[in-house]
């Protein structure tokens, strides 16, 4: 006997959109009314479209995340009995009228998303959900700085931005909501953007078979599709939505060196000292929040440090920036500056009844500034002040989810946004990501044409334009390290490409090799810095014992080679969206492999450098090298074939590959930081099947001059059809720090290479080893010595340089 659902008869408490009662177009939105709301259509791009769904007469259309407009040309349907379709030249929007339901496809009719058919868009009272259907294989990625696998199918995850000390690798929400993933399934792709700051809730089929779908507690139904003929395509879609990351200083990419805390100066100068005296590079000393007195932001302790502005003097003469600890609490207590202009000004966040919000954090009772008001920010900016006239460059937020001892924060608070108010329950997502924007814009303000660096624990999608962001408060152990590197890819799969953790991790203590694996894979991290906790094992480079300094120095020297690679790295993402850290998925979107477990942490760091990070205990791992182009072991040049490997990991040694068909710039000559990276450039040519086009990018490093043509940009162009390489004349009007040139080929066979007029062999004896002085560091071990093209170390590198074309 079979036996079969019996059909409701009473009505469901879940409301759904309901059917299609009238119809209107203007100027670029299409409007829509249902049984049970209202929705609008707005294309965005060829690629974009969005669907805002409401109830009430008017959507609510503020939005700290996107920045992009709509297009303003009338929008035309066709239309039918049943359905209304939308076309661009990307995507296909049909619109089921009974009952409302919209389903995306792309322009062969293949099927890229729909909504679930009973459900849609519904209520269960003030909660708003869209529910989607399931399609067959279908994986996920994205959604931030979130825990779990790369593959997020068949999990579930809630955004409430939380303090969350020592969380663990099933830890669900942490401190940054990016409420953004991609779909993929069959031969496609797609982004959804859910602009809703409410506490929002993302289910990949958990606990069901039968849909996804992502909710809010309250607020609209707002969310952006974005469809592209591949993920970089994407991502470019969303970076258009929510912004670009500014470029950095150039010294907020070298390495960093943290602890809670150094105090007092003399602690500071030490370390200082130790890092020139053991000859490791390091561009930035942290301090956390024992410079200040008694915890109090805008100020310091003068026990520990009684002439701040004469450490920062020392600091800068020896090649090193100060980055300061900044938390939002203002401690109540009389004769306090910044409290006392707060109370005049009203810039705290107050209950209903007006009195402002008090929570107690590390300064004691605390208010705190509602970065939602305009007027708090330019408070903010002022205070800022202080630390900007002392010389201090740059600025970490902390404890701004809010964090308060109990966390338990009232939601019944009132912020501004803007003069429109509203809770707390709408600004606790965003909170963190409002005082990062209060942070840059008045440092940038303050710094006269200099770059600031800034970088927070909590944001919003879009947090990418104001700050780089850090994975919070990690444990030392082996599972740590590798959650981190899922974190960063993640966090870059949504626009924040500036991203890093805690190497060595904060809480507890790292063993020797965990720290020396932990540094070589911090390297290739966008954000490379080791900070600690307060009573636990220092933490610095040299604090493991010789080997393990040895390690760490060959490695922070590498990232220090590397320099102009990855700062062309962070050029490109600053106009283009796509990542430093690249998850393989970016690339190999439709390889199984890369979304298994035992290779999912491997990245490209950069567009040719692969990552295969590692524990710290294991002897040997599994390899995942994708795609149709050879690859190159980083050390040796040996040429490997794309697939499956079985590689030995000795603790001194990260696997790391080259793509061929790359262009990798490596500096000559590692200093004491990024200033001094000598004057010799190499452009390192590996062999491949792919006419590829890479752009090196320099400029001053500090300021924001490049934006009026003051950079130096030269297109290198790989072509082995051809077979030639191009390295184009210097486009911008910069001059390079580098005088002479290096090209460096790989995996090229015995011929004669033709440079200008001049005919070189390449025979046995222009295959040479590489100089350790003009190349990576000594502990590398070349078994298949490179070729220079000698006759090349003549040319000077300037802005009259002609171009360079190697042709064989």
């Amino acid at each position: 006997m079979s036996i079969q659902a019996k059909k409701r008869s009473n009505p469901s408490l879940n409301n759904s959109l309901g059917n299609l009662l009238e119809l209107t177009s203007t100027g670029g939105c299409i409007k829509g009314e249902t049984d049970n709301g209202r929705f609008n259509i707005y294309l965005y791009s060829q690629s974009v479209i969005r669907i805002h769904i409401y109830k009430g007469e008017k959507p609510d259309e503020h939005s700290y995340a996107t920045i992009a407009n709509p297009l303003k040309n009338k929008l035309s349907l066709q239309e039918d009995k049943e359905k209304l379709v939308l076309s661009t030249n990307r995507i296909k929007l049909v619109i089921d009228k009974k009952p409302v339901r919209f389903r995306f496809y792309n322009l062969d009719d293949i099927l890229i998303n729909a909504d679930d058919p009973a459900f849609g868009t519904s209520w269960i009272g003030e909660q708003v959900t869209t529910y989607k259907e399931l399609q067959e294989g279908e994986k996920f990625i994205g959604l931030g700085e979130k825990t779990g696998p790369l593959n997020r199918a068949g999990k579930g995850y809630q955004n409430w931005n939380t303090d969350s000390f020592a969380y663990g690798p099933g830890t669900d929400p942490l401190y940054c909501t990016m409420p953004f993933y991609i779909g993929i399934h069959g031969s496609v792709s797609y982004g959804l953007f859910f602009d809703n700051s409410f506490k929002s809730h993302f289910n990949f089929g958990a606990s069901n078979n039968r849909f996804t779908s992502f909710s809010a507690d309250s607020g609209d139904m707002n969310y952006y599709f974005i469809h592209d003929d591949s993920v970089t395509g994407i991502l470019s879609g969303y970076a258009f939505l929510t912004g670009l990351m500014p470029l950095p200083p150039l010294w907020s990419i070298g390495y960093q060196q943290c602890r809670y805390s150094y105090y007092p100066d003399k602690e500071v100068y030490t370390l200082a000292n130790t890092f020139r005296d053991k000859n490791i590079p390091a561009d930035a000393i942290v301090l956390d929040i024992h410079y200040m007195d008694k915890y109090k932001i805008f100020t310091w302790d003068r026990k520990h440090f009684p002439h701040p502005e004469k450490m920062i003097k020392k600091l800068s003469k020896q090649g090193f920036q100060l980055v300061v600890m900044c938390d939002p609490g203002i401690k109540e207590e009389e004769g306090y500056r910044p409290y006392e202009e707060g109370m005049e000004q009203e810039v705290f966040i107050k209950y209903p009844d007006g009195q402002p919000y008090t929570g107690e954090v590390w300064p004691g009772w605390c208010h705190f500034p509602d970065f939602t008001n305009p007027d708090t920010r330019e408070w903010w900016k002022n205070n800022l002040r202080f630390y900007v006239d002392q010389g201090v460059v740059g600025f970490w937020n902390d404890m701004n989810e809010i964090a308060t001892w109990g966390q338990y924060l009232p939601e019944l608070m009132e912020l501004d946004f803007e003069g429109e108010k509203s809770s707390m329950r709408k600004g606790r997502n965003i909170y963190g990501m409002l005082m990062a924007r209060s942070t840059y814009e008045g440092a940038k303000n303050l710094m006269k044409g200099k770059r600031p660096f800034n970088l927070t624990r909590s944001g919003f999608s879009g947090v990418q334009r104001y700050a780089t962001v850090w994975t919070g408060d990690n444990v030392a152990n082996d599972e740590h390290m590798m959650l981190g590197v899922r974190l960063v890819n993640s966090l870059g799969l949504t626009g924040v490409a500036f991203a890093g953790y805690d190497v060595g991790g904060f809480v507890g203590t790292s063993s020797e090799h965990l720290f020396a694996r932990w540094m070589q894979i911090g390297t290739f991290s966008p954000f490379c810095r080791a900070h600690s906790m307060i009573n636990s094992r220092d933490a610095e480079p040299w604090s493991f014992g010789e080997e393990v300094e040895e390690i760490c120095r060959n490695y922070i020297k590498l990232r220090y080679k590397l320099m102009m690679y990855i700062y062309s790295s962070f050029y490109e993402s600053s106009v283009t969206g796509i990542p430093v850290a690249r998850s393989l998925a970016i690339n190999y979107t439709f390889d199984e492999e890369v979304y298994d477990t035992h290779y999912q942490h491997q990245y490209l760091f950069g567009p040719s450098i692969l990552v295969a990070p590692v524990e710290s205990y294991k002897e040997f791992t599994r390899v995942w090298l994708p795609g149709e182009e050879p690859w190159y072991n980083f050390f040796t040049d040996e040429k490997i074939e794309s697939g499956n490997r079985v590689w030995p990991t000795p603790i001194d040694e990260l696997p790391l590959f080259v793509r061929g068909s790359s262009v990798i710039p490596v500096c000559s000559h590692v200093g004491k930081n990024t200033k001094e990276l000598g004057d010799i450039i190499e452009y390192h040519v590996y062999a491949g099947n792919s006419t590829v086009t890479y752009t090196y990018f320099e400029d001053d490093g500090e300021t924001y001059d490049f934006e009026k043509g003051h950079f130096c940009k030269r297109e290198i162009n790989y072509d082995p059809r051809e077979r030639k390489i191009r390295i184009s004349t210097a486009g911008g009007d910069h001059q390079s720090r580098f005088k002479k040139a290096f090209v460096c080929l790989h995996g090229f066979s015995e011929t004669i290479f033709q440079v200008g007029d001049t005919s070189l062999k390449a025979s046995k004896s222009d295959y040479l080893f590489i100089d350790p002085v003009s190349n990576f560091d000594p502990f590398m071990k070349h078994t298949e010595p490179r070729l220079i093209i000698k006759g090349l170390k003549r040319l000077s590198i300037n802005n009259e340089l002609p171009e360079i074309l190697i042709s064989w």
